[in-house]
């Protein structure tokens, strides 16, 4: 499997191109602000088409693009639409469960706390591995921010019911900084401790 990603925009938002392998069809994870540029080099370094857009959330930093490119490459953006409110075009609507996508299978799970229609997508990478994109409901070393108490609930519940239930060796993309896994944040994220299992 292959898996690109750059951070792009004043918010360094981290998007991720997913394929089968090289030479072939491509899904766009958070297709954020100011990523035409370097998504157009990494299609061309790869030899990637791209066949559809998946949104974590719906904050600018991580669509910011996406109506421009579900234009520019006649592509669907998938999105939760509890989030709806902040992308101003037509998408997919997601929902938990299975997608089929660019020769992908994906799982998607609704973690709202971040905003209403969070969602984190699995993926098989081959070999038995396992990623998941969890957009900015969980970092390297710390969580996503949440609005209120009730938002906060809302999270945390999202991380022990849905995150934390992934095997230790789940690597974990992020929305914003490194990569890490399910086992690290496990061990040593200060806002998870108690969290999990």
């Amino acid at each position: 499997m292959l898996v690109a990603g750059f951070a792009a925009g004043p918010l360094r938002a981290n998007c991720y191109l997913l394929a089968p392998s090289a030479g072939g069809e491509c899904v766009v994870v958070d297709p954020g602000e100011e990523v035409g540029e370097p998504l157009t080099a990494a299609l061309a370094e790869h030899g990637l088409v791209p066949v559809a857009l998946l949104a974590t959330h719906g904050h600018p930093d991580h669509i910011g693009s996406a109506a421009a490119l579900a234009r520019a490459h006649d592509v669907p953006l998938h999105l939760h639409p509890a989030d709806a409110g902040w992308h101003d075009g037509p998408f997919e609507a997601l929902s938990d469960g299975p997608l089929r996508v660019a020769g992908l299978d994906v799982t998607v799970l609704g973690v709202p706390g971040h905003t209403p229609g969070s969602v984190a997508f699995t993926v098989t990478a081959g070999e038995g591995g396992r990623l998941v994109l969890t957009g900015d409901t969980l970092f390297a070393g710390s969580i996503g921010r949440s609005g209120d108490r009730e938002a906060g609930a809302e999270l945390e519940r999202s991380l022990r019911t849905k995150l934390l239930t992934l095997a230790d060796e789940t690597v974990v993309l992020p929305g914003h900084g490194p990569a890490t896994t399910i086992g690290r944040e496990r061990a040593g994220n200060p806002f998870l401790t108690g969290a999990g299992a």
